[in-house]
């Protein structure tokens, strides 16, 4: 491919992102802004067909622009200097897609005002900005870690307004795409993958500018953290102070979002120099695996709290979505039920079906690690498991997995794919579209999920299957 398509990708690609941030001064994520917005209201709203047009239309130019590039960047101080002209246009807006900084202002300002946010919800201060917290989260614990809870206190006390604590919360999460772009070619190179692709995949995916940037995301934080862990593990295993070093970052990012941790025991496999064996891996895997309890553990201990950010992550079942294929299937029976004349709740038994798939399927990950010597892949995969049986499917939650596969895998289309069909899910103003697009969205992502299901045992079979020796022999 020439050179001419690379810039006109880029330039592109930087018309969707201005055309983005005009769609968020029009009708963005503002703080005093609908809290129960439809998209037939915004359409019939201020600008609202304005505001819809060039959010549709800057996505898909800058969805286009990274899609089209994929698979043949030229080099990395194009893909980083291609980056930053995306990301640029998205450091001055109001949020994009999420209220959710608005949600780590009042977080913090509970916190700084001497209260646990994992015992009481933020209307218990009262937040003095509690007006643009959507109703549904104001009485509900944090989710987040530890070190997210005090960083959101520091950033509130530092700022002492709300834009300028979402000008902050935006600064750490630029700083944790950046820590992203630093490391994640070190894992990169480790795993084989031309690091240029890999940037290009992780960092120049729409979900990054509008919301790890855009919509300040914390997530931001917890992948740089989680990249760089990998990223040291990779290039010293077998090294102590090193895997100790790995471990501090994955207990760091643990610490912001408690299921960066899913990649523990993967990082463990990476640790080991020589045979992998049980002796090897509590050899050099327990460096990494205890550095990272200590760094959790040490973490909440310092900042006066508990462990109550645990039992917060139960209130992502609050929202029912058809994103979360578990959530879908549920919904699927409940309308399948209802033909018959049946009122059936099908969502927690789905929900907690999900929960028991997800705990084997990680087991079974890491065992096929164990066997491939292929710590890195799998630890990719298992936070896309993690992601896709979650009962809540947000889309910068597919940014977990995305910048470990990008940096692990041989095939890119179906991690890519979601990423892309994940860019149009939320319009600017943080509206989902999967809420209103319960039919056929429901149905669809179930059967789906039969698809994908029938498939992966077939191919089990297959694996399992004997070679003729006759074809073996060919």
């Amino acid at each position: 491919m020439s050179g001419v398509p690379h810039h006109l990708s880029r330039w592109i690609g930087l018309a969707g992102s201005v055309l983005l941030a005009v769609a968020a001064f029009l009708g963005g994520a503002l703080p005093h802004g609908d809290l129960r917005p439809t998209p037939v209201s915004i359409w019939q709203g201020p600008h609202g067909p304005l505001i819809i047009a060039t959010w549709l239309v800057g996505t898909a130019l800058l969805a286009w622009a990274w899609w089209s590039l994929r698979d043949q960047v030229p080099d990395t101080r194009w893909v980083l200097v291609t980056i930053a002209l995306w990301l640029l246009p998205m450091l001055v807006t109001p949020p994009l897609g999420s209220r959710d900084a608005y949600a780590y202002a009042c977080q913090g300002a509970s916190y700084a005002g001497g209260i646990n946010p994992y015992e009481q919800g933020v209307s218990a201060l009262p937040c003095p900005w509690l007006d643009t917290i959507s109703y549904i989260w104001r009485d509900t614990p944090a989710p987040y870690g530890p070190l997210f809870v005090v960083l959101s206190g520091a950033v509130v006390t530092a700022a002492g307004s709300l834009a300028g604590s979402v000008a902050l919360f935006r600064l750490l999460a630029v700083a944790g795409v950046a820590l992203t772009a630093w490391t994640l070619p070190v894992l990169a190179r480790r795993c084989g993958v031309p690091p240029q692709r890999a940037l290009w995949l992780a960092l120049a995916c729409p979900l990054v500018p509008v919301h790890l940037i855009s919509g300040a995301h914390n997530d931001a934080m917890m992948v740089g953290l989680l990249v760089a862990g990998l990223a040291v593990v990779a290039s010293r295993p077998g090294r102590p102070l090193p895997l100790l070093a790995g471990g501090l970052l994955l207990g760091l990012a643990g610490a912001i979002k408690v299921t960066a941790l899913v990649v523990l025991p993967f990082a463990a496999l990476a640790a080991i120099v020589g045979p992998y064996r049980i002796r090897t891996l509590l050899r050099d895997g327990g460096w990494v695996v205890g550095a990272a309890v200590a760094t959790v553990v040490g973490v909440t201990l310092a900042a006066g709290l508990d462990f109550g950010f645990i039992s917060g992550l139960e209130q992502g079942g609050l929202v029912v979505a058809w994103t979360s294929p578990p959530t879908a299937v549920g919904q699927t029976v409940g309308y399948l039920a209802a033909i018959f004349g049946a009122h059936v709740d099908a969502l927690p038994v789905t929900r907690a079906i999900g929960m028991v798939v997800l705990l084997a399927l990680l087991v079974w990950l890491w065992f096929r690690a164990f066997r491939r010597r292929d710590p890195f892949w799998h630890a990719g995969l298992a936070l896309a498991a993690t992601v896709a049986l979650s009962p809540l499917f947000h889309p910068w939650y597919w940014t977990w997995p995305l910048v470990v596969l990008a940096a692990t895998a041989r095939r890119t289309g179906w991690f890519s794919l979601v990423a892309l069909v994940s860019s149009f899910l939320v319009l600017a103003d943080g509206t989902g579209l999967p809420r209103w697009t319960k039919m056929p969205g429901a149905p669809l992502m179930t059967l789906l999920v039969i698809v994908v299901t029938v498939r992966l045992v077939r191919s089990a079979r297959a694996a399992r299957r004997p070679v003729p020796a006759d074809r073996g022999a060919d």
